[in-house]
């Protein structure tokens, strides 16, 4: 990749990608069905996120979800992970893994580096924003949760919730760059998830940098530009130094 000078337009991710998105389950688990250190919460985190992406997509929560929708995938999700792992769920004990998931995604803070790349992204000219699936009052807690409302103009926040469009959809994209004003080719995208970061991003045409900091495996023939697994890396990239796939 050739050294770019002119500013860029960088959006990230929110959901394991500013901050490590898998304590909050870590924390859920535990204290709902006692679950032990040694427990494989990377694994079970994983194929969490995937039914919750699968789910949405089967309840079709892109737009404005019907509430009984988005608590039956709520539900399920952890129905369908802890079956996975061997641990069906009792009565009820979904609805309390929920809960305790919910109240612990606003005991949180970003990844180590995160907010000293934003800053530096911004002194050097570029455009920083982020864009996150989600309902938007939850995500707009979270963002406050995270401090970054202070760090991020609100106009460069798109929450799916309060967009209509949800990623993987490439129309999400396309409204954020009509709506900051840019355009694909000088669009960067940093996300953790392959179905909607990756997948979203690469057909809308955008720069992606796949944050896999936790090893996943791709899941499908898309390719991001870039892989970083620590924000150290993501700078290198960011600063033109690139660390190839």
């Amino acid at each position: 990749m050739n050294e770019i000078n002119n500013a860029k337009t960088i959006f990230f991710d929110v959901d394991d990608t500013l901050y490590d998105h898998l304590q909050p389950l870590r924390g859920a688990l535990q204290d709902v069905l006692g679950l032990p250190d040694d427990f494989p919460y990377a694994e079970a985190y994983h194929r969490f996120r995937y039914y919750s992406d699968w789910l949405s997509a089967q309840e079709d929560l892109s737009a404005v979800p019907e509430p009984d929708a988005v608590e039956r995938m709520r539900r399920r999700r952890f129905e369908m992970t802890m079956e996975e792992f061997g641990l069906p769920l009792q009565l009820g004990q979904a609805e309390k893994l929920q809960a305790q998931y919910l109240s612990r995604q606003f005991e949180i803070v970003p990844f180590e580096g995160a907010y000293e790349l934003i800053r530096k992204l911004q002194a050097e000219g570029h455009t920083v924003g982020l864009i996150t699936n989600g309902e938007g009052e939850h995500q707009r807690r979270k963002l406050e949760a995270l401090d970054v409302l202070s760090l991020v103009d609100e106009h460069l926040i798109f929450i799916s919730g309060m967009t209509g469009y949800a990623k993987p959809d490439r129309r999400l994209f396309e409204y954020v760059s009509q709506q900051a004003g840019t355009d694909a080719r000088s669009s960067y995208y940093i996300g953790d998830s392959w179905r909607n970061d990756v997948v979203g991003a690469v057909d809308a045409g955008w720069t992606v940098i796949w944050f896999n900091h936790r090893e996943a495996l791709p899941e499908s023939d898309h390719q991001p530009h870039f892989v970083a697994r620590s924000y150290e890396e993501i700078s290198s990239i960011l600063t033109f130094e690139p660390v190839r796939v």
